[in-house]
């Protein structure tokens, strides 16, 4: 009896390191990834911490940053009503360019870039960057409650922790691109499709999921391969048993992208704007020599480019695939979704870039992270060998990201140069 009272006690102070970690860990990512333009500011109030915070090496103004700042000014010049007037301009400036140029339909962040505009009064290209900034950390938070989900509270703490010094992650943090943005939408639809198949016919579930498949939509166009992704981990249900699949579901998963297609088109001006709008961006992206040197390959393109970028991370990551089995849900249902998309991205010609991985990045440390439970798990000392293991990693990874893009003037991570960072392609003159 004397014994029992202390139970509670110690479920309580576990609870406090808890979140102690969960504080610890935000406070991590949350920093590495708010843009550095916000300690290097001489009337910032974070100026002490320039020197701490990495700056990236890549300063100027990319070719994409400078479209997607065009289409927030000019929407804040004419206004949402206007906004078929700005897919005409593109549709008449792409006809006259031989190589292709991103298009407007990418709506949803041009339009939170000009809602942050109104708020905050930034220019454009900073509250492009803001807002990239701000996803970015979404995403982290995300993958923490995504993987407690999945696993429980442990995992939730680990796979936040890799993700919060994950390269790509803090890359697209820095930059005015869309990518992490996208990844935000995506994960959020594979984990509210987890949570249907878990709870089915719940609205709580069924209604978030829908408006989150209709935003992917209006994000960018790579929403294709995500909603193919879904459609596999609804198929594969029948096998694996994630949940259960009901009507409602079924109904939900069409809905959601028709609708955003549908929004796409009063935004476009109509059903053939939007489809020329596509073909235009599509067909002449062939003929773009940066594409053409760049953004082809074989099929194992991204593993190569992910094992520079993050190695350990992708080796325990195959290392926990070749050990699934029906047991393993969670980690069964990431591997399939990874799967199915990487089947189609990777037969995109010209359209292979490690910028769309991004979307990967929390399902590779998850299996990561089973992986690394697996190798302790014979082991004494579990916990304190499980957070030294993961301490170790999220500070290899930082490194990473400090060689690739604080280093080396990185914007773009293809092939070439990540090899160059990484020293293992040389240019002549080069030590």
């Amino acid at each position: 009896m004397p014994h029992l009272p202390l139970m509670p006690a110690l479920d309580s102070r576990r609870r406090q390191i808890e979140l102690g970690c969960v504080v610890l860990i935000l406070a991590v990512g949350i920093f590495l990834r708010l843009p550095h333009s916000l300690f290097s500011s001489p009337d910032g109030p974070l100026r002490f911490l320039e020197q701490v915070h990495p700056k990236p090496k890549m300063e100027g103004l990319g070719v994409d940053e400078g479209l997607y700042r065009g289409y927030v000014i000019d929407l804040s010049r004419i206004g949402v009503l206007s906004y078929p007037d700005i897919v005409d301009h593109y549709i008449s400036i792409q006809q006259k360019l031989s190589g292709s140029i991103l298009p407007p339909v990418r709506f949803l962040y041009i339009f939170t870039a000009y809602l942050w505009h109104l708020c905050f009064g930034t220019e454009a290209l900073g509250a492009l960057r803001g807002v990239a900034s701000l996803f970015s950390i979404l995403v982290l938070i995300l993958s923490g409650i995504f993987a407690w989900r999945l696993k429980g509270t442990i995992c939730g703490l680990g796979v936040m922790s890799l993700m919060s010094c994950a390269p790509t992650q803090l890359h697209m943090s820095q930059h005015a691109l869309v990518d992490g943005f996208f990844t935000f939408w995506t994960l959020l639809c594979v984990w509210l499709l987890w949570e249907n198949l878990q709870k089915p016919g719940r609205a709580k579930w069924l209604v978030p999921y829908t408006l989150g498949l209709s935003l992917m939509v209006l994000t960018k166009e790579n929403a294709f391969f995500v909603f193919v992704a879904i459609v596999a981990i609804i198929v594969t249900n029948r096998w694996l048993h994630f949940g259960t699949v009901n009507r409602e579901l079924l109904i939900c998963t069409v809905v959601g992208p028709f609708l955003g297609v549908v929004v796409l088109v009063f935004l476009a001006g109509g059903l053939d704007v939007l489809l020329t709008t596509y073909r235009l961006s599509v067909s002449k992206n062939y003929n773009v020599t940066y594409a053409i040197l760049t953004g082809d390959g074989p099929w194992y393109r991204y593993l190569v480019d992910l094992l520079l970028v993050s190695p350990l991370i992708l080796l325990l990551a195959v290392g926990s695939v070749f050990r699934l089995d029906l047991t393993k849900k969670p980690e069964a249902y990431l591997t399939v979704f990874v799967a199915a998309s990487y089947l189609i991205m990777c037969n995109i010609k010209y359209g292979m870039n490690l910028r769309y991985t991004n979307m990967w990045d929390m399902p590779l440390r998850l299996l990561a992270f089973s992986q690394i439970v697996a190798l302790i798990s014979f082991t004494k000392h579990k916990t304190w060998l499980l957070a030294a293991a993961i301490a170790v990693i999220a500070a290899l990874e930082l490194r990473q990201y400090y060689i690739l893009f604080v280093q080396f003037p990185i914007y773009e991570p293809v092939t070439h140069l990540l090899m160059r960072a990484l020293r293992i392609l040389k240019y002549p003159g080069e030590q």
